[in-house]
C-alpha cells in the first residue's frame, strides 16, 4: 500500500454504488486518504438483488479482458467468484454458438475464457472487498444532485438525503459511476460547459429472462447462444443459456420490434422455439423454472464523448455506463468499466499531474471505443435500428466480418482472431492483419456442422442413456483441435 504524499488528495467521492463505482474505489484507494461512495438506495449484505439495477435479471458475463482487469484491481476476485460457484468457461471449447454464418466448432485448444455468474453474485464479491477497506465509506439513501466548483475545477458534490436535506461534500476528485441514469451532462451545463457530443443507437431489442434449475450438474456445462441474423426478413431474435452458481441456468431471450418477448411465462419457451434453432427450447423442457419472467426494454447503445470536451474540469471523471451503455446482448458493460478503472489506476500511479483528469478520461474512452465499435457495428445492420444507418464503409466491413465469421465455423485461426476482439483483448483493427485477411480469403478448412455439438457426458447428464435423442443432436463432441 502506498503512503499518502503531500500531492495526494484528502478525499474522493464516487457517485453510485454500482460495480463500476466499486471498481473505481479499487483504483483510487491507494492514492487518496479517504473515499466516499454515494448510493441512492440500500446495498444488500449478500448476493441479492440491488435496487436500481433492472438489467441484473438478465444474463451477465465477464470476458477475459474484464476478468483480468478486475483481478488486477482486486487480486483474487476471480478465484473468489469461482469458489462461490461461478463458472470459468473456455472459449470456444465450452460454447455452443449458432452464428448467422453457422455453428461454431468447440475447439479443444481454448485461447480465452469468460466468467459466468449471476450479476448479484459478481456485484457482491466485488462490493464485499471494497466495503471492508477502512479508507472507504459507503453513504446509502443519499443522492448527488449537483457539482460544486466551476468550469475549470470541480470541488465536490451537492447531496440530498432521503429526508430532503441538502448538504455539500468537498472533494479533490469526483467520479460519476451512476450508470444509465447519469446526470453529469446536465451538471456540466450548470457550471457552464456545453457542446457535449452524444450518440444513441437504438436496436429496439427487448430482453426476457428467467432462471431455471438445471436437470444435471452445471459443472463444465457449455454456454448456449443462438444469435440473431440481420439478413433474415423477420424481426431479429436471439437467446442463450448461461450456467451460473447453484446448478442453475440463466436464460435470456431477445427480440426486436415486431417480435418482442413478453412477461407471459407460458409464452417463454414457445418464444425460445421461434429462434433460428430450437436447441434452447429443447433444453428447457428438461429444466425447472425457478423465477417469473422479467422483461427489459431499455437496451439502447448510448455514449457521451466526454474525452472531446474542451474545457474539461479538473477533478471530475466519468466511468462505466455513465460514459457509455451498450446493448446488453454483447456482454461488454462490466468488462469495459473494469478496463476503464484499471486505466485510471495506472494514471494515478504516476502522481496527480496537472490535466490528469482530462488525460484519464481519454484513457477511459479507449476500451469504450472497442466495445462501441463492436456493438454499433452489429446493431446498425438490423432494419429496426434507429440513430445511425450503415454507410458504404460499414457495409463493406460487415461483409468482411461475415466472411471471417463464416471461416471461423471451420478455422481455429479465424475463430481465435474473432475471440481476441470479442473478449476485449485486441482492437477491431486486428481483424485486418495480413494473416487474418489470408485466413478469411481461404475460407473454412473443415466442413460446416449441421447441428450443435454436445459431448457424450453432456448428453448423458441431460438424457441418461438416451444418448441419441433427436432433441440434442451431436456432431461428434468437442474433439476439434486448433
Amino acid at each position: 500500500m502506498s503512503k499518502a504524499t503531500p500531492r495526494t488528495p484528502n478525499r474522493a467521492v464516487i457517485i453510485g454504488g454500482s460495480i463500476a463505482g466499486m471498481l473505481a474505489a479499487a483504483a483510487l484507494r491507494d492514492h487518496v486518504n479517504s473515499i466516499e461512495i454515494i448510493e441512492a438506495h440500500d446495498l444488500p449484505g449478500g448476493p441479492e438483488p440491488r435496487i436500481g439495477v433492472p438489467q441484473a435479471v438478465h444474463i451477465h458475463l465477464l470476458h477475459t479482458g474484464g476478468a483480468e482487469a478486475i483481478d488486477r484491481l482486486l487480486p483474487g476476485t476471480i478465484d473468489q467468484l469461482q469458489a462461490a460457484g461461478a463458472h470459468r468457461i473456455p472459449m470456444t471449447t465450452n460454447m455452443v454458438i449458432y452464428s448467422p454464418e453457422g455453428w461454431y466448432r468447440r475447439w479443444k485448444n481454448s485461447t480465452h475464457y469468460l466468467i459466468a455468474a449471476s450479476r448479484d453474485l459478481t456485484d457482491y464479491i466485488v462490493r464485499e472487498q471494497i466495503s471492508k477497506d477502512p479508507r472507504v465509506t459507503i453513504r446509502t439513501h443519499t443522492r448527488a444532485v449537483g457539482l460544486l466548483g466551476s468550469r475549470r475545477r470541480v470541488t465536490g458534490v451537492r447531496l440530498r438525503s432521503a429526508e430532503g436535506a441538502e448538504t455539500e461534500l468537498r472533494a479533490a476528485l469526483v467520479i460519476d459511476a451512476s450508470g444509465r441514469s447519469t446526470r453529469t451532462p446536465q451538471w456540466l451545463a450548470e457550471i457552464g460547459i456545453s457542446g457535449l457530443a452524444q450518440d444513441t443507437v437504438e436496436s429496439g431489442l427487448a430482453y426476457a429472462s428467467r432462471i431455471y434449475r438445471a436437470p444435471a450438474t452445471t459443472r463444465d456445462w457449455p454456454m448456449i447462444s443462438i444469435n440473431a441474423d440481420s439478413r433474415l426478413p423477420q424481426p431479429g431474435n436471439a437467446g442463450g443459456i448461461l450456467p451460473i452458481e447453484g446448478d442453475r441456468w440463466h436464460v435470456s431471450l431477445m427480440g426486436a420490434p415486431g417480435g418482442h418477448p413478453t412477461r407471459d411465462a407460458d409464452a417463454f419457451e414457445p418464444f425460445a422455439r421461434s429462434l433460428r434453432h430450437p436447441i434452447v427450447a429443447d433444453l428447457l423442457k428438461h429444466a425447472e423454472p425457478l423465477t417469473d419472467v422479467s422483461v427489459t426494454h431499455n437496451t439502447a447503445n448510448r455514449r457521451y464523448y466526454y474525452e472531446r470536451l474542451n474545457p474539461w474540469p479538473e477533478g471530475l471523471l466519468a466511468l462505466g455506463d455513465s460514459v457509455a451503455a451498450f446493448n446488453p446482448i454483447y456482454g461488454h458493460g462490466i468488462s469495459v468499466a473494469a478496463q476503464g478503472a484499471l486505466a485510471l489506476r495506472d494514471f494515478l500511479s504516476n502522481g496527480l499531474a496537472p490535466d490528469l483528469t482530462r488525460r484519464a478520461q481519454r484513457a477511459i474512452a479507449r476500451p469504450v471505443n472497442v466495445a462501441w465499435a463492436l456493438a454499433v457495428g452489429q446493431d446498425i445492420h438490423f432494419p429496426t435500428t434507429t440513430g445511425k444507418s450503415p454507410n458504404i464503409a460499414d457495409r463493406l466491413l460487415h461483409r468482411y466480418v461475415t466472411r471471417l465469421s463464416h471461416t471461423a465455423t471451420g478455422s481455429f485461426h479465424a475463430a481465435t482472431a474473432l475471440t481476441d476482439v470479442l473478449t476485449l483483448q485486441a482492437p477491431p483493427a486486428s481483424l485486418i492483419r495480413p494473416s487474418v485477411l489470408l485466413t478469411a480469403i481461404a475460407g473454412p478448412l473443415r466442413p460446416q456442422l449441421d447441428g450443435p455439438q454436445f459431448t457424450p457426458a453432456e448428453r448423458t447428464g441431460l438424457y441418461g442413456e438416451r444418448r441419441n435423442s433427436r432433441e440434442c443432436k451431436s456432431n461428434g463432441g468437442s474433439d476439434d483441435h486448433g
